[in-house]
């Protein structure tokens, strides 16, 4: 974990309140894995105080990107960046998914924006593995397939392929894949998340979830971002011990 100033390289609105920000930051860039998270600072001033919890999206060479919706007074900052203008960054922050095993199946579970982290988890798992993208949505605005490989969407009024929750289309699919070999990487809010940890548990499918959290400092000082673990004899920290968990590590 470092702290550094980023160069903004582009803001791009990729749909309709859905940006992408292409960040300069080679000592950062460096450091990033699939699933681990950056803090950044969206104001030189003192507002917003708190900095934004971001998942790498994608790594290309020394530039990290950012995926993020507009949904506040700190995203609208950052969407409004240019070309040129430093931002600080604190990173790489958490703990990423794990992508080592004999799986042969790697399913991602999208829901909204948690579609953020997975084009660089996929250019990170090997060539070898079988990669579908389960992507869902409330409408046909919300699909994100940003950088995703053989897309599945769903939505919950039918206006773009399944007519359903995203757990409900890979519930429609699951006949497909052999739990012995294959994983499910997981991204979304939380009843989603919940509902996909129940539903991997009960099928024997090995399931990591990447949660979300509203973070103050990012690496486990403040304590505010606890999870409660099964198992455990503490509390867990989405900043630390996650944001990415097993599903049968986590009570959501």
């Amino acid at each position: 974990m470092i702290e550094k100033d980023g160069i903004v390289e582009s803001v791009e609105e990729l749909q309709t309140d859905i940006f992408i920000l292409k960040v300069k930051a080679p000592q950062i860039a460096v450091l990033a894995k699939p699933g681990e998270f950056c803090n950044i600072k969206v104001s030189d001033s003192i507002f917003p105080f708190l900095r934004r919890p971001f998942s790498i999206c994608d790594v290309e060479d020394d530039v990290i990107t950012f995926q993020f919706n507009l949904v506040g007074e700190g995203t609208k900052l950052l969407s409004q960046k240019k070309k040129g203008d430093t931002i600080n960054i604190i990173g790489t922050l958490g703990v990423g998914f794990n992508l080592l095993g004999n799986y042969e199946n790697a399913l991602i579970v999208a829901g909204g924006i948690g579609a953020a982290p997975f084009p660089f988890l996929i250019k990170n798992i090997s060539e070898k593995k079988n990669i579908i993208s389960f992507v869902g949505g409330r409408s046909k605005k919300d699909i994100i397939k940003y950088k995703l490989k053989n897309i599945i969407a769903s939505t919950d009024d039918g206006s773009e392929g399944f007519h359903g929750n995203v757990v409900e289309l890979l519930d429609s699919e699951i006949h497909k894949y052999d739990s012995a070999n294959t994983k499910i990487f997981a991204c979304g809010p939380n009843p989603m998340l919940r509902a996909l940890s129940k539903y991997s548990i009960e099928r024997g499918f090995a399931c990591e979830i990447s949660t979300e959290s509203v973070m103050a400092c990012g690496f486990g000082i403040c304590q505010g971002c606890n999870i409660e673990g099964k198992d455990f004899d503490r509390f867990l920290l989405v900043c630390k011990d996650g944001p990415v968990f097993k599903a049968e590590d986590v009570i959501l």
